[in-house]
C-alpha cells in the first residue's frame, strides 16, 4: 500500500464551492499525482474541540456550518461514507481519545474534498483541533498519527495560512493582499521550507504580522497536525500561491518524504 504524504490546504470561503477559482483548479490537480487515498483523515478547523477527539459516524452529514450566504449552497451535500474502522485506528494511537460518533463533515472538509474526489467515494472522518494546545502541541499528535500514512490513509490538513476575516476586502481581485498578509505567507513558506520548528511552533512571536494574521489560532493548527504525521524526514512542497479577498492566503502544502514524487504546481 502506498504511503500518502500529509497535506495542508487554505479552504477559504463557503463561497468556493460555487467558485473555487485557481485553489480549486490545484486541489483537483493534487488529487489526481496522489495515491489514492484507502480512506481520509479530515483535521479541520472547523471542529474544534478541549481534547483529541474523531468522528466515527458510519455514513457522515453535510454540515451547512455558515451563514448568510446563498441558499444554493445550503443545498450542496457532500455524502463520501464514514471509516469506523479508520476511527478505531486512530483510537488505537492515541489512547483515550473521545469518538464522536454522531460527527458529520463541517465546511472546511467537504468544500475542497468535493473538488479533490467529487464522486465522492472514499470515506472521510474529521480529528478536532484544540483551542487551547499550542501549535507544537499539535505537532505531537501528528507525530502520533504517522503510521496512518503508510497504511493509505491522507491527513488532509484544512485551516487557513491568514484568517483575520475582519480585514476581508470583499471586493479586491484575487492575487491581492494586504501586506501583513503576504509578508505572513511569504515567512510560512520559508519556515517550512527550512523546517525551522523553533519558529514555526512560536511563529505569534517570531514572524511579521503573526498575531493580526492568527486574531484565533484554530485555522493554523492543522497543519501543524500534517507536518508531524509526515515525519521528521518530510519536507514542505508548496502546491498552492494565491490570495482571497486580500486578506485570506490560499497556501496549500504536500509534506513529502526527501525523494518522493513532486506534487508542486
Amino acid at each position: 500500500m502506498d504511503t500518502i504524504s500529509p497535506i495542508f490546504i487554505s479552504h477559504g470561503s463557503p463561497m468556493m464551492m460555487l467558485d473555487g477559482g485557481s485553489a480549486a483548479v490545484a486541489w483537483a490537480r493534487l488529487a489526481e499525482v496522489l495515491p489514492r487515498p484507502r480512506a481520509i483523515l479530515a483535521v479541520s478547523a472547523h471542529w474544534t474541540t478541549r481534547v483529541p477527539a474523531v468522528s466515527a459516524a458510519p455514513t457522515p452529514e453535510t454540515i451547512h456550518d455558515f451563514y448568510g450566504f446563498p441558499d444554493e449552497l445550503y443545498a450542496i451535500e457532500y455524502l463520501p461514507p464514514g471509516a469506523v474502522d479508520l476511527a478505531a485506528e486512530v483510537a488505537d494511537l492515541l489512547p483515550g481519545i473521545a469518538v464522536d460518533v454522531r460527527r458529520g463533515l463541517d465546511h472546511g472538509a467537504w468544500v475542497p474534498l468535493r473538488y479533490m474526489y467529487p464522486q465522492a467515494d472514499i470515506p472521510v472522518i474529521q480529528f478536532g483541533v484544540l483551542p487551547g494546545a499550542t501549535p507544537e502541541a499539535h505537532y505531537r499528535l501528528g507525530e502520533m498519527l504517522q503510521p496512518l500514512t503508510a497504511r493509505g490513509v491522507l491527513v488532509f490538513a484544512s485551516g487557513a495560512s491568514t484568517h483575520n476575516l475582519y480585514d476581508m476586502v470583499r471586493d479586491a481581485p484575487d492575487g491581492q493582499a494586504l501586506p501583513y498578509v503576504s509578508e505572513f505567507s511569504d515567512w510560512l513558506v520559508d519556515a517550512l521550507d527550512r523546517r525551522d520548528l523553533p519558529a514555526l511552533f512560536d511563529y505569534r512571536r517570531q514572524s511579521p504580522g503573526g498575531e493580526r494574521a492568527h486574531p484565533s489560532e484554530e485555522h493554523l493548527l492543522p497543519l501543524y497536525v500534517a507536518l508531524g504525521a509526515a515525519g521528521a524526514e518530510a519536507r514542505s512542497r508548496v502546491v498552492h500561491r494565491d490570495y482571497n479577498a486580500a486578506a485570506l492566503a490560499m497556501d496549500a502544502f504536500a509534506f513529502e518524504k526527501v525523494g518522493a514524487g513532486d506534487t508542486a504546481n
